[in-house]
């Protein structure tokens, strides 16, 4: 055999030998590796708040994890309001309305306040002085706010004035309302009242703007009582008895018509809206100093019944909740004591929920009927405007913002263009002889602007 051939037949055997002894190496080398990474492996951090893959859209946010014990049952410390408020969400959670410790106190506690209020002889709607006692600096505060907390359990006023036949005999009139306009005034404001039964509130069958369906517009006016605490009056109760005897427009309740008691206005109203005007499509509650294009706002609400009738049921949930208006939102209490808006840390801690500001805001007939049943869940508070958007947040109902409702006026210059007028649905403020003076201005035909 030639040498050649020799060192070929070498070569394979050595090949031969030597390959399982570098398979078994590499083997090794992978058992090793993989060991060592085993060992050093952790699993990667997951963020306190994710959400899962394959989650739906509608899923929301998901926590990994609990960031708090699910309920607090001892709310020791706090605002005065957000206590309250603490009770009432408890009261009203089937879960923890059979806790026993809360129960028993709330129970001591309720009836410790009735027997006082009993004893002292009050009857049920009088100041309650021993609220005071849960403000450690009531004696500082202004005096709309000490009344206001001396009075803020009570919401059940009797009504001194109905108006049954405003939607018909309990609500059953022929054809519901397209639109109540629910408007807040006191007692002395005979011009503004007036000025709006002359021009923007007009009872009756109303047409649209440009052509418009239009609808049936009934009109009310929310009162109080004139505030004695506010210094002397002249006697306005026989010229209110007439207003109320030819107009029949007017409903008023046996409370103090007070800034901070504006609130009771929206909770009374709708009270009285579930039994006389159920069945009315759209609620536009205002004061007596805006001035509403009744016709431009119909055609509104129209366009969106006509997308309801278009859509799917998504929609008409939507319609549901329909509330329209000058949307403020990350609004902060007052604390100001010398402004009429001052809201006390000890009364109320945090940020305002989203709210409309004041002046107007539409809504519909539904959403009323739920607003006078959340209210029972939702502790009065000072501010109207504010105390609506708490119950909003309750509904869980967002108000949808409309650049027509100018709370806070036209700029500068603008107010005396007739132009700028037809663009908007609602403008505050304004007097009763500005009032007029617009109508009359909107009645002719648009210049070219």
């Amino acid at each position: 055999m030639c040498p050649q051939s020799m060192a070929r037949c070498n070569g394979r055997v050595l090949c031969i030998c030597l390959l399982p002894c570098v398979m078994v190496a590499h083997l090794l080398v992978y058992v090793m590796v993989s060991i060592c990474i085993t060992l050093s492996y952790s699993p990667p951090l997951l963020p306190v708040r994710f959400i899962a893959p394959g989650t739906s859209s509608n899923s929301g946010e998901l926590a990994s994890h609990p960031l708090n014990p699910f309920w607090n049952l001892r709310l020791q410390e706090g605002a005065l309001w957000n206590k309250l408020q603490h009770r009432l969400d408890r009261q009203h959670n089937p879960i923890l309305k059979g806790n026993r410790t809360w129960s028993k106190q709330a129970n001591t506690d309720n009836r410790q306040a009735q027997d006082t209020r009993l004893q002292n002889g009050f009857p049920a709607c009088s100041l309650d002085h021993s609220w005071a006692s849960h403000l450690s600096d009531f004696n500082t505060l202004p005096e709309q706010m000490q009344d206001f907390v001396l009075s803020m359990h009570c919401t059940n006023y009797p009504l001194l004035t109905d108006q049954p036949g405003v939607c018909g005999r309990d609500g059953q009139e022929a054809q519901a309302p397209m639109l109540l306009l629910a408007i807040k005034s006191e007692t002395g404001n005979f011009e503004n009242r007036q000025a709006i039964r002359q021009t923007w509130g007009q009872a009756g069958w109303v047409k649209g703007e440009f052509g418009g369906k239009g609808g049936l517009v009934r009109t009310v006016f929310l009162l109080g009582k004139q505030d004695p605490s506010m210094g002397l009056y002249p006697d306005l109760g026989h010229l209110l008895e007439l207003e109320k005897s030819r107009h029949k427009d007017i409903l008023q309740w046996d409370f103090r018509d007070t800034f901070f008691n504006l609130t009771l206005k929206d909770v009374l109203f709708w009270r009285w809206f579930s039994r006389r005007c159920p069945h009315a499509h759209f609620v536009f509650k205002g004061d007596d100093d805006v001035f509403v294009r009744t016709r431009s706002l119909l055609d509104f609400l129209h366009q969106q019944e006509e997308v309801l009738e278009k859509t799917g049921p998504n929609e008409k949930e939507r319609m549901r909740n329909l509330l329209v208006g000058d949307v403020i939102a990350n609004a902060v209490p007052n604390r100001q004591p010398s402004t009429k808006y001052y809201v006390p840390e000890s009364f109320y801690k945090g940020v305002y929920p989203v709210y409309t500001g004041g002046g107007g805001v539409v809504y519909s007939g539904a959403l009323a009927l739920r607003l006078e049943q959340v209210s029972k869940r939702v502790h009065l508070f000072p501010i109207d405007d504010v105390y609506l958007g708490m119950c909003l947040h309750r509904l869980g109902v967002s108000p949808i913002h409309h650049p027509g409702f100018l709370t806070f006026d036209l700029p500068g210059t603008e107010k005396e263009r007739p132009c700028a007028y037809h663009s908007v649905i609602l403008v505050h403020k304004r007097s009763p002889k500005e009032m007029l003076r617009l109508w009359s201005a909107l009645q002719t035909p648009p210049p070219v602007c």
